[in-house]
């Protein structure tokens, strides 16, 4: 039985479903060329990220295909219920990427209080002509600990993000229509773990209450954070979307940049990705990273490993 990993898969993927009797191809087949290679080599699982589509029309043409798997969390560019309807299998990997994800959150938050975006743009063209002057301008950084941070969408990923803000000693809070009530354990290196529950906010008191807001849900039709929400914010705040283009109006978001209302953002998704707006690549106070939440060795491995799982389980 063939499996095309379209988008790739790691190693560890790969082994597991071949020691359990599958031929997994690796090919790269462009969207357009998708339904013919699907036919002509007899593929029962197409696993994708985010690159290929799966759509109605391809799943309606290929009768050999059983399986679609996502490698990760969202599932935006798979027709999943129409897929369902017709008898096939969608799987997802919820679990494997969510502490990768939940660091970079970290990384862009630690570099925007700190200026590190814009000092390691600043640092190799002037360091040795104005280091006086760029110490100065990098100078008034801010702490995390003791600050409150806003998470929106309070699923695997947030609630990943939430592990590390308390062991840090931020305040959490978060808002998830979905998620009345929510407990999370923190563990620590010798196998001790604090337990901390929480209480959803209203999206309105959690943006005008949190120092630091990270988005953490699904594609969505209207935006999470737009105009309304960015003018009650706190002035000074940290944005960071690490979750899909598209929920963040960022266009609202360069203004409360312009206006000083937001102080940095931290973005690995964008409204038309894959081709950023010039305004967000070029705006100083923009931490930018090209969409690499899940892209840790460490994630992909257990991505690869969660997909086979299923897979053996489902079409063996």
């Amino acid at each position: 039985m063939k499996i095309l990993a379209n988008d790739g898969i790691a190693q560890s993927g790969i082994k597991a479903l071949e020691n359990a009797g599958f031929e997994v191809l690796t090919t790269t087949v462009a969207q357009e060329q998708l339904q013919n290679f699907i036919n002509e080599n007899e593929i029962a699982g197409l696993l994708v990220r985010s690159a290929t589509q799966v759509r109605k029309d391809l799943i309606d043409n290929c009768p050999n295909l059983r399986l679609i798997g996502r490698g990760g969390v969202g599932m935006d560019n798979i027709d999943v219920e129409y897929a369902e309807k017709k008898g096939l299998f969608v799987i997802n990997t919820p679990e494997a990427s969510s502490s990768s994800v939940a660091e970079l959150v970290f990384a862009h938050l630690f570099g925007g209080v700190r200026y590190l975006h814009d000092a390691n743009r600043n640092m190799p063209l002037e360091g040795d002509s104005n280091f006086k002057k760029l110490k100065k301008s990098y100078g008034s950084g801010t702490e995390l600990r003791g600050k409150t941070l806003g998470i929106i969408g309070f699923g695997r990923i947030g609630q990943a993000t939430a592990k590390i803000a308390l062991g840090i000693g931020m305040k959490v809070i978060y808002h998830d229509p979905y998620l009345e009530k929510a407990s999370i354990e923190v563990p620590f290196f010798d196998g001790q773990a604090v337990t901390f529950n929480f209480e959803s906010q209203t999206k309105e008191e959690l943006v005008s209450t949190s120092d630091f807001i990270t988005l953490h849900v699904p594609a969505q039709k209207n935006y999470v954070l737009g105009k309304e929400e960015f003018e009650l914010m706190k002035p000074g705040v940290g944005i960071i979307n690490a979750a899909r283009g598209g929920v963040l109006d960022e266009v609202a978001l360069v203004d409360a940049l312009e206006n000083g209302n937001v102080i940095f953002a931290g973005l690995d998704v964008y409204e038309s990705e894959p081709k950023p707006e010039i305004r967000i690549l070029m705006h100083p106070n923009i931490s930018m990273t090209p969409h690499i939440g899940a892209a840790t060795g460490e994630a992909q491995s257990r991505i690869g490993i969660e997909l086979a799982e299923q897979i053996i389980t489902l079409l063996k």
